[in-house]
């Protein structure tokens, strides 16, 4: 019987994109319809990580004010049309998932992000076509720190959590790895605080290093 393939998991903003100009912008536009004033990228940067409707209500929170429905559904719909204009990959991202596929490792994006406007970021960055499956943050009824969005992606992917290993910025990946029976990878150049790598199993200082310690965890 052949082996399972080898699979990385990873997040998405924070990890392989920063997201965080456009992210902010949709924010920002949405508060705009209220005449409030624009919170800045750095205010925002520690508010992303449990997806956008979390987003939204820290964002409005900040602001003093709770988003309605329909401020969800119109902040959505606005990322998702905006979502590629100032997003760009992080730098050696490409090469190092290129050298991981071909080695034989599988890749998954597990994100806390909706499938759709994911999809729509990774096609446009060229990484679609690399990827076994995309587990968006209402692609399952769970997701992230919860290990079952995890589970449920590799399951998509036809990977085994036997074989795979899940990089991420944030504590929510850190955990749900973990959760999961992962070994873990902490994205030193995203969006969580550094102390979040005392939690993981290695630290990744850039893409670079991905490769390596992915046959490190797993060999």
């Amino acid at each position: 019987m052949q082996p399972m393939a080898k699979c990385l998991v990873l997040d998405l903003d924070g990890t392989i994109t920063d997201s965080l100009p456009d992210i902010a912008g949709a924010l920002n536009r949405s508060l705009a319809r209220y005449s409030q004033d624009p919170l800045p990228m750095e205010q925002v940067r520690p508010m992303v990580g449990d997806g956008l409707m979390v987003l939204y209500q820290r964002g409005y929170a900040a602001r003093g004010m709770v988003p309605t429905d329909e401020d969800m559904a119109l902040g959505l719909a606005d990322y998702t049309a905006h979502s590629t204009e100032g997003t760009y990959l992080y730098p050696g991202a490409l090469e190092a998932l290129r050298a991981l596929k071909a080695a034989g490792w599988q890749l998954a994006v597990c994100t806390n992000k909706p499938e759709e406007p994911a999809r729509i970021l990774l096609d446009h960055v060229g990484l679609l076509p690399l990827l076994d499956a995309v587990g968006g943050g209402d692609s399952f009824p769970v997701k992230k720190p919860d290990p079952d969005h995890i589970r449920f992606t590799l399951e998509a992917a036809g990977a085994t959590v036997a074989e795979s290993v899940m990089i991420g910025d944030h504590h929510n990946d850190v955990a749900a790895g973990k959760g999961a029976g992962l070994p873990t990878i902490f994205a030193s150049w995203g969006y969580g605080p550094r102390e979040v790598g005392a939690e993981a199993d290695a630290v990744a200082e850039s893409f670079a290093d991905v490769p390596a310690l992915c046959e490190t965890l797993r060999p």
